[in-house]
């Protein structure tokens, strides 16, 4: 063995018992039950979901070894998005005895939504620029199954607010189509993917070995995410109260912000390594299981909480922040379409994001709506007017043949 592949080797394994301590410590702490004061009860489970990141992105490369990456990205998405999971259905699940708990509830999965789109895709070409140069990511023709899924979704969203309340009927109809997605997740390609770092050295071990390390990888990285999200999110909540921030703005953005870290660092990692079409799979897989499987599970917690086969009442609030998420879904899917993604749609996604958040007046993001919609006619209208334009949209779609 060469000196410069036992060097490169020694490094990863390194790196990779540096990530698994990073995780360790709180698992250890949460075993023994340790109560931990300002800074530490959120830096420490911080740290260990920074490091469950890492092992989980591992994990997924590894993975695209034995399924296709479009399901393999599936997945990863799905186990990041664990801690959003399990804040926003506690949410759901203390709305059923606690009504005002439904605020919470819409507040969280609205804030989620939205960061992952105007601040996650928006990063990965502002981070992939910065590596490259390369100011455009063009998406593969693999990936229309991802966008048709946010495509259904989105249209169904709108219904939501027009009807002012979140039923088992909405469960049924998005879980459904996240069900549709994962089925023709399975029907993809399986492709080599490159390999870097400790991923490379255990893609070299025996296949049944290196299996067992992938779902080993998965489940102590998904199981660190779980047990380290919540006490995550109360310790940054404890230190905005200190602020005299609002809860329900607390709950919108700082929570989100905590449970949301996974997705967002694997998605800059890969990023950085040359992989932006793999982050930008992570972020909008990532946003298919909230927009889809997240919203969908709320009624449900909320039924089996209260007892009884109730929707959840949204108010004027919470129906003005489901319908500015979807549009801003819709336009975000609209720049999609083409397959691929500007610097300059990134910057003007990222800028209708970050300056809506310095506005509480109803009236004014009425308008952000106004203008998500109007701007995402305008594209289709233009899409439409060239030659093919809605074929080409929705080409290896669900209900077009390949």
């Amino acid at each position: 063995m060469s000196r410069i592949k036992r060097k490169k080797e020694i490094i990863s394994f390194l790196w990779m018992f540096i990530t698994i301590v990073l995780c360790l410590q709180w698992i250890i702490l949460k075993l023994l039950n340790v109560n931990l004061d300002f800074p530490f009860d959120f830096v420490l489970p911080g740290v260990a979901i920074f490091g469950a990141a890492f092992i989980i992105s591992w994990a997924a490369e590894l993975a695209q070894l034995e399924i296709s990456q479009t399901l393999a990205i599936a997945f990863l998405a799905l186990i990041t998005v664990l801690p959003e999971y399990t804040v926003d259905i506690y949410f759901a699940w203390m709305a059923g005895k606690k009504p005002e708990y439904t605020a919470f509830a819409t507040a969280n999965m609205t804030g989620a939504n939205r960061l992952l789109i105007g601040l996650g895709w928006s990063a990965v070409v502002f981070v992939y620029w910065f590596k490259s140069k390369n100011k455009e990511i063009k998406i593969g023709e693999n990936h229309r199954v991802e966008i048709f899924a946010l495509i259904l979704a989105t249209i169904y969203s709108f219904i939501i607010p027009l009807k002012g309340t979140l039923s088992l009927v909405d469960s049924i109809v998005l879980i459904g189509i996240f069900v549709l997605y994962i089925v023709n997740a399975t029907k993809s390609e399986i492709s080599e993917p490159e390999l870097e770092g400790p991923v490379e050295i255990l893609a070299g071990y025996h296949r049944s070995l290196r299996i067992f390390i992938t779902f080993l990888f998965f489940l102590y990285s998904g199981y660190t995410i779980f047990i380290s999200a919540g006490p995550f999110a109360e310790g940054l909540l404890h230190a905005g109260r200190k602020l005299g921030i609002e809860e329900f703005i607390l709950v919108q953005w700082l929570a989100p912000l905590a449970s949301e870290a996974p997705e967002f660092i694997i998605a800059m990692i890969f990023a950085l390594k040359g992989q932006p079409v793999t982050a930008l799979s992570v972020v909008i897989s990532s946003k298919i299981n909230q927009w889809t499987l997240l919203i969908g599970m709320l009624p449900l917690a909320f039924s089996i909480s209260s007892q009884h086969l109730l929707p959840m009442n949204l108010d004027a609030r919470q129906i003005e922040e489901i319908l500015l998420t979807s549009a801003q879904s819709l336009f975000a899917l609209i720049i999609l379409s083409n397959l691929r993604f500007s610097l300059k749609e990134a910057l003007f996604l990222f800028l209708l994001f970050i300056t809506q958040l310095f506005f509480t007046s109803p009236q004014i993001r009425y308008i952000y709506c106004g203008v998500y919609i109007l701007f995402a006619f305008g594209m289709l209208i233009f899409i439409s007017s060239n030659r093919n334009g809605f074929k080409q949209m929705f080409k290896k779609s669900w209900f077009v043949k390949k």
